[in-house]
């Protein structure tokens, strides 16, 4: 009996103690890690490699990084607060949902928090659990492009250094910015900020500072923090006033500035001083005349006649003068009317512009240089001296180039050179010295990756070769930005040529204007109103891109976003396929070198389908117009999507219908059902082969 009592209790003791180890397993970090994200849709618990063994650990999480893992829901953040090491958290470019509670912010360990490009929204609060006695130990903290609509006090991030708040809606800026002493980047751009800038002029220590797109206002420089630390400055779309002296005006460049409010741009270093009264300076040089003298007679009628003669002349110089006046007047409206009319043509016609007018480009300052877009954002290079960026021409390997010479052959990247600012960036026209025609693209989704790494991929692009490819014939590394140079095609990107260009008569006020080459005007474009009826035209460019497609992939490489606008025309309308395996640069950096859905073979397939159905069907190519025309497919209607500008010929009705079912095959919704490219040609050219 006394053993059983003692058997009895022994197992009594043991029972407590797997329960007590049941309720510690449960509050492991893999427990709190498995609750934080619940009610998160794609996440998955074995991305982090955790040991089971008796709830036990190698080690504390201390970093989170899950950026674009198509993640979704909301993030119990109260569980994450409860995590003794963590130090970083990056769950970037997902849809993450919700408000972050304001305890959230006082983790001891935690140093970097990367949030940008979710759909977070709500107040942001920070709060730390000791009230004001405690602060916050983030360092980096980047919140862009999220739903956020206000932000309280900011006092309590004392340790930070890095703050991107950038494409939200917070409204006033927030107080407790003069706790931030550590502060050395600060972005605010496209806040819809009202109110005084003068809430950050204390932080002294910031090196880049952009408060762009808002409706700010103060007094420049006085209410700003000091301008002398500063390596970047972007005070644009605002409404601040001031004086810009010239060496802030050079080293921020005129981006900076740009429909920032009303300027004072100084041509000294000293502002001048201009009097209030222009005619007292003249008064006070003139000589005062004795009372004595001024009576005498001689002395009056001299005084009669020349103001008799000065009342004529003023007359006179009146009536001159308005007439001057009108004219120049009427000039100055003939000159604005046309440069109005102008500015539009060339807009149309960007692909048509006239050669760049090449301005000397003279070393007045070291850089960083900045230069600003059509759409009022800039990109900056940041290096000393243009000439220490050399351009690597493998078309033309004897060319001796540097950045310099890119600067002046689009006129310091000049509105005049823009032709479009694209998804990868902004895009010029340039002309190199001899007379070589190029297009050159900043790709801003390139900026972080290294020196070493970047030349690698240009060169292994260079070296792309086929008849339906556009392959880069040169390359530029100034700084973080890298500049990529491909051959000028005068005759444009095949959706501007199926939408935009007139189709059946020309129209007199689109075609007459200086910005045209002639033989352009008379030849290849109005030749081409015949052409793109045609439906063997169409075709032959479906096979041309096709082709050379299919070569990138057979090269182990993808294009990565291809539309119509990627696709450019020679004068023979022969396709070549331009900005290929610069989309997915930085998508396949931040998964370790692995395609995704979003820039591999399958995708590119998808995306022939897109442009094969824009051809047949004359329409813009998009998701509602895939699944149109996929639906009609499907019901043996594909008839009914054809393009009726379209010459129609014998069997040319079930050559189209036959294309739009090549097109059907592409766009399947699970990608292991898409044929391969290759399978594609021959399905193309099976179709041609009735042409003829």
């Amino acid at each position: 009996m006394e053993m059983f009592s003692r058997f009895l209790l022994v197992f009594s003791l043991l029972a407590v103690f797997v329960e007590s180890e049941s309720t510690v397993c449960n509050n492991t970090e893999k427990g709190l890690l498995s609750r934080a994200f619940k009610s998160v849709s794609g996440f998955n618990l074995s991305w982090f490699q955790l040991s089971d063994s008796n709830c036990s650990f190698p080690s504390s999480i201390k970093e989170i990084k899950l950026p674009s893992r198509n993640l979704s829901g909301t993030v119990s953040w109260k569980y994450l607060k409860n995590m003794s090491q963590l130090q970083v958290i990056d769950l970037s470019s997902n849809s993450i949902q919700g408000q972050i509670p304001g305890g959230f912010w006082s983790i001891k360990s935690l140093k970097k928090v990367n949030l940008a490009k979710n759909r977070l929204g709500g107040s942001l609060v920070f709060e730390t659990s000791l009230g004001n006695s405690s602060f916050s130990s983030i360092e980096e903290l980047n919140l862009s492009t999220n739903r956020f609509t206000n932000m309280g006090k900011v006092s309590s991030l004392v340790n930070l250094r890095v703050l991107d708040l950038s494409h939200n809606n917070l409204g006033p800026l927030p107080f407790g910015f003069a706790n931030l002493t550590r502060l050395g980047s600060l972005n605010i751009s496209s806040c819809k900020i009202s109110g005084s800038i003068r809430a950050i002029s204390g932080l002294r220590s910031l090196k880049y500072l952009d408060v762009s797109n808002n409706t700010l206002n103060g007094t420049f420089p006085s209410d700003f923090p000091p301008l002398d630390g500063l390596k970047f400055l972007n005070i644009s779309v605002n409404n601040f006033t001031g004086i810009v002296h010239p060496d802030k005006y050079n080293k921020f460049g005129k981006s900076a500035f740009f429909h920032g409010g009303s300027f004072n741009f100084t041509t000294s270093k000293t502002p001048s001083k201009t009097p209030t009264n222009p005619i007292q300076p003249h008064s006070k040089q003139t000589p005062t005349h004795n009372n004595s003298i001024s009576k005498h007679p001689l002395f009056h009628k001299e005084t009669t006649s020349k103001t008799k003669f000065k009342s004529k002349t003023k007359t006179l110089v009146i009536y001159v003068s308005s007439i001057s006046g009108f004219v120049l007047v009427s000039i100055a409206a003939i000159c604005a009317i046309c440069m109005h009319r102008r500015r539009k043509l060339a807009t149309r016609n960007k692909w048509a512009i006239s050669t760049p007018i090449q301005f000397p480009f003279k070393m007045e300052k070291s850089g960083p240089f900045s230069f600003e877009t059509e759409s009022g954002t800039s990109w900056v290079a940041d290096i000393k001296e243009p000439t220490s960026a050399s351009v690597i021409m493998s078309s033309k390997p004897l060319m001796n180039l540097t950045f310099k010479d890119l600067i002046a052959a689009t006129s310091h990247f000049g509105k005049e050179s823009l032709l479009s600012e694209g998804r990868c960036g902004p895009l010029y026209r340039a002309v190199l010295p001899g007379d070589v025609h190029v297009v050159i693209k900043v790709l801003e989704n390139a900026r972080d990756i290294d020196h070493n790494e970047a030349v690698t991929i240009f060169e292994g692009l260079s070296r792309l070769k086929h008849p339906n490819l556009l392959p880069l014939c040169g390359y530029c590394i100034a700084g973080k930005e890298k500049l990529v140079l491909y051959e000028f095609i005068a005759n444009g990107d095949l959706h501007r040529w199926l939408h935009e260009l007139p189709t059946l008569k020309p129209n007199v006020e689109d075609w007459s204007t200086d910005t045209w080459e002639h033989n352009n005007l008379s030849g290849t474009h109005f030749s081409s109103l015949e052409e793109k009826t045609n439906w063997l035209t169409r075709h032959r460019i479906a096979v041309g891109v096709a082709r050379g497609l299919a070569y990138l992939h057979h090269a182990g490489s993808t294009h990565g976003h291809l539309v119509s606008s990627n696709i450019l025309l020679s004068d023979s309308l022969e396709p070549r396929v331009a900005d290929f395996g610069l989309r997915n640069i930085g998508t396949k950096r931040e998964n370790n070198g692995e395609d995704t859905e979003g820039c591999g073979v399958e995708f590119d397939v998808y995306c022939f389908g897109v442009v094969l159905t824009e051809l047949v069907t004359g329409k813009p190519g998009s998701e509602e117009t895939v699944g149109w025309i996929r639906r009609l497919v499907r019901e043996g209607r594909g008839a009914d999507a054809l393009d009726s500008r379209l010459t129609l010929c014998d069997n040319s009705v079930n050559q189209m219908v036959e294309c739009l079912r090549v097109g059907y095959l592409c766009t399947a919704e699970l990608p292991s059902k898409r044929p391969s490219m290759q399978q594609v040609v021959g399905l193309l050219k099976d179709i041609r082969s009735g042409l003829h």
